[in-house]
Order: C-alpha cells, then structure tokens, then sequence
C-alpha cells in the first residue's frame, strides 16, 4: 500500500474530459516486463488494449482503459484529495497512465506528470527491415521483422492476414497488425492474446484534460527524475515512516530505472 501511494502521488491527475475515439476492432495484448536494471529483477505483466479502425488506432493499459470508464460514466468520482482518491483507485493503478494516439503520419501521446497533463507528437516513422522468417502465433502466420528504435532492437512478428498498420505502445508501419514485439533482452515483450470485432465509439478514449503541447525532451524520462525529487512527496505525504522509506529508496530506484525508452529516438 505504501509504496502504492509513493507511485500514485507521481502520476495523479486532477484534470478529466474526453476524447472519442471510433472503434471498429480491438486487440487486446499482455505485457511481460523488467523496469528495473538489476539483478534477478522480477517480470511484471499487464494488459492493454488497442482500439482501431482503418485510419488510426489508440493504445491504453487495460487498467486505466477501464477506470477513465468508470470515471466516464460518473461511477467513480475524484474529491481532490490524493490519499481518498488512490484509496477508490488502489486496484486500476497501471505503471503506463498514458495513451497514445497513431495515424499514419504521427503518434499523439498525453501523460500526467503531478497533477498536471502533458503532450506531445511524434512521426510515425519506425525504419523495419523484414525477413524471409515466419511463425504462427494464435491462428495467424506471422513475419518478422526488426527495427531499431529508442536506444534498443526491437523484434517484430506481424499478419499480413489483419490488414491494419498498427500494434502496441508505439509499434506500427508494418504491412500486417504486429502480434508480438519484443526488445532483443526481453525486457518488454508484447504478445496479442485476442482479436475482435467491434463497432462503438469510445467517449473516454483520452480523459486528460487541457493537456499541454511540449517537446518530449521536457518530459521525457520523467518518471525517474521524479523518483529523487522527494519534496515533491513531502508537500503531500505527511507520514514520517513512508517519507523515511522514499527519502532511502527513491536514489536506488531511480538508478536502476529501466524504461521501455531508453532514448528519445
């Protein structure tokens, strides 16, 4: 609970509207990951969905995807106060609270930071090499495909058999939805396990409110520089023991800190 509510302060957002977004299938994915570098470091997993229809697609974790649901639909309500609020949220946290937007030309990604809401753009522009190598994953013959991309190698399998450009977290520009895609460590590794049809709009697709437009160099990284910034905790927490658990932690975990994006580009 307590280091629950160090993470929840770092993300906590005060600021909700809408962005609807048009969806005609989803793939949902799981999440195997290791966001700390050191030794024996414990794989965590989540899920996530990608909404899409043919021109664009929109990624969430499945956590978030279904509390700015709740919170949509006024079945669960923000008081302002960050202890109360993460006590009602305690079971929809997710360690990626942004949404990204994809279109053929450009990726949108918004973000909290504190309690205020971030964004910014990127080309879509990922350089892929494929090759002549293939596997089934589910039912569908997949290809590969590699890239290199944010300071890592990444390994892509894609159907051409789903005719959509897209994939997870910010993965796309491939001739087939990309099934499965995974760092050459394996330290985040993404595998669809369902595809379906589907035909609704999604009213809370982005809930970040007033979002403002900056470079990603101003908030890239953030999560580890916020993981030192302990005055930030201590405007808030007022509990002696959690300040003493951030004050010794907070170093240690912000070294071995280990990003999907390990650089800008």
């Amino acid at each position: 609970m307590k280091y629950y509510l160090i993470l929840f302060v770092i993300i906590y957002p005060n600021l909700f509207s809408q962005i609807k977004f048009n969806v005609d299938y989803e793939a949902d994915y799981e999440l195997n990951y290791r966001d700390m570098n050191t030794p024996n470091a414990l794989v965590a997993k989540t899920t996530f969905a990608l909404l899409l229809n043919k021109n664009e697609s929109f990624f969430k974790n499945m956590n978030k995807y279904i509390l700015d649901s709740l919170v949509y639909e006024k079945k669960i309500s923000y008081s302002g106060n960050a202890y109360q609020d993460m006590k009602v949220t305690e079971k929809y946290y997710s360690d990626f609270p942004e949404t990204i937007g994809t279109t053929s030309a450009k990726m949108y990604i918004s973000l909290p930071i504190y309690n205020k809401n971030f964004r910014y753009e990127e080309p879509n522009a990922i350089n892929w090499q494929l090759f002549n190598e293939f596997k089934t994953i589910g039912k569908y013959k997949c290809q590969k495909a590699i890239a290199k991309k944010y300071g890592r190698t990444w390994i892509a399998w894609f159907a051409k058999e789903i005719p959509f450009p897209f994939g997870p977290y910010k993965f796309s520009g491939l001739p087939g939805l990309i099934l499965e895609v995974s760092d050459e460590r394996k330290d985040y590794v993404y595998t669809m396990y369902s595809f379906r049809k589907r035909k609704y709009t999604c009213n809370s697709a982005n809930m970040y409110k007033d979002s403002k437009l900056v470079d990603k160099k101003k908030v890239f990284d953030f999560k580890r520089k916020s993981m030192q910034d302990v005055n930030k905790f201590k405007q808030i927490i007022d509990d002696p023991e959690i300040i003493k658990i951030v004050t010794k932690e907070a170093p240690k975990m912000a070294k071995s800190y280990n990003p999907i994006e390990l650089s800008i580009y």
